[in-house]
């Protein structure tokens, strides 16, 4: 199949609103994948139809992406935060220490792409200077969970025999808790400096940001003897950009502005499992969480 309108639901997909979409962006009358979602043969990816087809689904919780030709991918590589799990897990290490507020403000600075991702890193560490490392199990057991249809995602294409990945600016201690959770083969991240029970303030270098994503994505397609063209990768904020870019499907969840506006596909109705619609991977193949 060539260039594809793949539309995906927030729920059951109207049928009527799925044509008329399609229609409007001069594509074939769409075929059911499933509930929630359906497909549509494109001529082209001429932007163009893709504006259209969003203006014709006149604010439904329906996602419209236009894709080319779709096929499994070799590597799916995601951001964690507020991607994976449905928080920013400093800015809840923060709430637990007090300093929610500031810190939380310095991450949506961060996120909007307003503050460089690494001295937005330190500023906010500064804040954590002194809290008891034990916080960080209390974050864990109460307030990160894995957001809808993440674990779906990734166990279904680790099953199709896709290499799959984790990568954060956040912590290793969450990473390694999610990868497992979820279902990734490998986890990165920054490394918590703990003395004497309690954190320090700092990470121990060097600090996994922006271009550490991309270099990460990188280095697992060498190993794996594939080009950043068989990646999918997927992310919220603007430290994901260089990898976003980087991927040749990089697709935007629940993203800032300045990411999906980057991005090749956009999910911000529909849960992680639109990824699989958008690689064309079969409901009938997915792997239940």
């Amino acid at each position: 199949m060539g260039p594809t309108l793949v539309l995906t639901g927030a729920g059951p997909l109207d049928a009527d609103c799925a044509a008329r979409a399609a229609q409007a962006a001069g594509c074939d009358a769409p075929r059911a994948l499933g509930a929630t979602a359906a497909e549509a043969a494109a001529p082209d990816l001429d932007p163009r139809r893709l504006a259209a087809a969003r203006a014709a689904l006149s604010g439904a919780p329906v996602d419209a992406n236009l894709v080319p030709r779709r096929g499994l991918p070799r590597l799916l590589i995601c951001d964690m935060d507020s991607t994976v799990i449905g928080c920013e897990c400093i800015d809840e290490i923060a709430d637990v220490a007090g300093v929610g507020a500031q810190v939380a403000a310095v991450t949506e600075r961060a996120m909007q792409g307003a503050l460089d991702f690494e001295a937005a890193l330190v500023e906010r560490m500064a804040l954590l200077a002194g809290l008891d490392a034990a916080a960080l199990e209390r974050v864990w057991a109460e307030r990160v969970r894995l957001n809808p249809g993440a674990e779906t995602l990734v166990r279904t294409l680790a099953g199709l025999g896709v290499e799959t990945a984790l990568v954060s600016g956040g912590f290793t201690f969450f990473t390694e808790r999610v990868a497992a959770a979820a279902g990734f083969a490998s986890h990165a991240a920054n490394t918590l400096e703990i003395a004497d029970g309690r954190l320090t303030g700092r990470v121990v270098p060097p600090i996994l940001g922006r271009d550490a994503k991309a270099q990460r994505l990188a280095a697992l397609a060498e190993a794996g003897g594939f080009g950043a063209e068989a990646v999918v990768a997927v992310g919220d904020g603007a430290n994901d950009l260089a990898m976003i870019r980087a991927a040749g499907l990089g697709v935007a969840y629940r993203a800032k502005p300045v990411l999906a506006d980057a991005a090749d596909a956009r999910i911000d109705h529909a849960d992680l499992t639109a990824a699989l619609h958008l690689v064309g991977v079969a409901e009938t193949d997915w792997v239940a969480a």
